[in-house]
């Protein structure tokens, strides 16, 4: 197995990977909360651990893969007042509440199809384990960290800090938070405003509601992962990832939560990718900035120049490193089209490159270091866009050898294409777009410009120079570029 290096937020450094359990590796990663089409922001968490999924399996552990759908108990503005933000849309759309939260599953699934992201493992719903989240708050108030307010059960945050640390992984300090909020503190049902709901008492208006020893309620939205990844993944797991919004409070109240009702942290690594901004500012539903995935592969949306295609979606997010932002721009999607173009040309040029009996030493030698330079490049915390350069820079050796440049064995390019495909394919879960209609369309092109270069190379050979380059430039309108080599005539459909 390769030496995977992982950057744990809880730590602040990179670490090396050893799994609790080995082969085995748990990972638990929090999924959508399905009121709204999925956007931009979706698809970075969605493609960076696909990405830790791929890449773990490649190298030989047996991945258990979790990640939630989020179908109940996610109030607005994250907090703990206001409306449930599936029962708002419901209420909007005159809808059952798990009809709005089906249809944006549905929705959220044909996107992942589409992005080429596996499905993971299992794909608990928060609603189908209302049991499991109502026996985490009864541990939590057993252990004496938690209180009932007027039917509601929180979280005594303050009462916890003195025992343990809340703030772990966040680095917020709780006195701070306090004084922060001074002007609110005792207000309301909460003791403390830094607590946090576990339970809370449905209002009469209520729709989704579900019986508990402390009456008709629902969960809090922190409950339902620390529930759910202990009942897949048992008390102690390896990985748990999310988007780096979720860092507070979301993920600090699951360590919170584990530590109350088991006495310890369930998570050896966790992981965060960084945002997607518009002009410096998080995408997201609750700042109405952002585009949907749909809107970007059809191009409609106001700030869109054209449609940009799944592919080039998941390039642009891949071309960056996870932990690092990248802001929106059309001059961004378009170089990343341009990028994933010329990474499609590159492994299908491969078939055209002629063999010889032995490589040239440069040759030789970038193909044999290059498996070995990506797999270091995962290994430093999934070093996405090393990969991607180093792809192309052998794309750049696939046109030498097709200009006839360079010469590679018939061994050599085995290993050269085997580890393009690996790499392009398998682990970064790229795919080729064209379809077979493009591809049979391409084979008959081909056929008509071998014909019009027959018609061409009869004319230079009856030296007639004014037809031959006619047709050279003729071809060169059409998008087909003609070189002329020592060994002959080669040419290329501009993508």
């Amino acid at each position: 197995m390769q030496n995977l290096v992982i950057y744990n937020t809880l730590h602040r450094q990179k670490e090396r990977f050893q799994p609790i359990a080995a082969p085995n590796v748990g990972m638990y990663v929090c999924g959508p909360t399905v009121y709204g089409d999925p956007h931009l922001g979706h698809a970075r968490p969605s493609i960076t651990f696909d990405i830790l999924f791929r890449y773990l399996q490649h190298i030989g552990y047996k991945v258990r893969y979790v990640r939630n759908i989020t179908d109940v108990g996610h109030l607005e503005h994250d907090a703990d007042e206001g409306d449930d933000k599936i029962e708002k849309k419901a209420r909007l759309e005159q809808l059952e509440p798990m009809e709005i939260a089906q249809h944006y599953t549905n929705r959220y699934h044909d996107a992942m199809r589409m992005l080429n992201v596996l499905p993971p493992s299992i794909e608990p719903h928060a609603t189908g384990h209302i049991i499991e989240q109502e026996e985490l708050v009864k541990e939590i108030l057993k252990n004496g960290y938690a209180y009932e307010s007027n039917g509601s059960i929180y979280f005594d945050v303050a009462k916890y800090d003195k025992d343990h640390h809340y703030g772990v992984l966040s680095g917020r300090n709780l006195n701070d938070m306090i004084n922060n909020s001074r002007e609110l503190a005792g207000v309301g049902e909460k003791k403390n405003q830094a607590d946090f709901a576990l339970w809370k008492r449905a209002m009469p208006e209520h729709i989704m509601r579900w019986p508990s020893p402390w009456g008709d309620g629902f969960p809090g939205w922190h409950c339902e992962c620390t529930a759910m990844g202990r009942k897949y993944l048992g008390n102690h797991f390896d990985i748990h990832g999310g988007g780096l919004d979720l860092v507070f409070p979301h993920h600090e109240c699951e360590i919170a939560q584990a530590v109350a009702s088991q006495g310890e942290d369930m998570v050896k690594y966790w992981m965060h990718n960084n945002m997607i901004t518009i002009n410096g500012q998080k995408m997201g539903k609750s700042l109405n900035n952002f585009i949907t995935l749909e809107q970007f592969f059809t191009g409609n949306h106001k700030t869109l120049d054209q449609a940009y295609s799944p592919m080039t979606i998941r390039f642009f997010i891949l071309s960056a490193h996870y932990r690092g932002t990248v802001d929106f721009s059309n001059e961004a999607l378009q170089a990343a089209q341009k990028g994933y173009e010329r990474l499609m040309n590159g492994i299908e040029d491969l078939n055209r490159i002629p063999t010889a009996g032995a490589s040239d030493d440069n040759t030789r030698l970038f193909v044999s270091g290059l498996r070995q330079k990506c797999y270091d490049a995962m290994n430093d915390d999934l070093m996405t866009p090393a990969v991607i350069s180093l792809l192309f820079e052998a794309c750049h050796v696939v046109n030498l050898l097709i200009d006839h440049k360079a010469q590679i064995s018939a061994d050599d390019l085995k290993e050269l294409s085997d580890t393009m495909t690996l790499f392009t394919f398998n682990i970064l879960g790229l795919k080729n777009e064209r379809s077979a209609n493009n591809d049979a369309r391409e084979e008959a092109f081909g056929k008509v410009v071998d014909m019009v270069l027959d018609l061409r190379a009869k004319a230079k050979a009856e030296k007639n120079w004014a037809v031959s380059d006619q047709i050279r430039d003729a071809l060169a309108e059409a998008g087909f570029q003609v070189k002329d080599t020592k060994d002959g005539v080669t040419w290329k459909l501009d993508k």
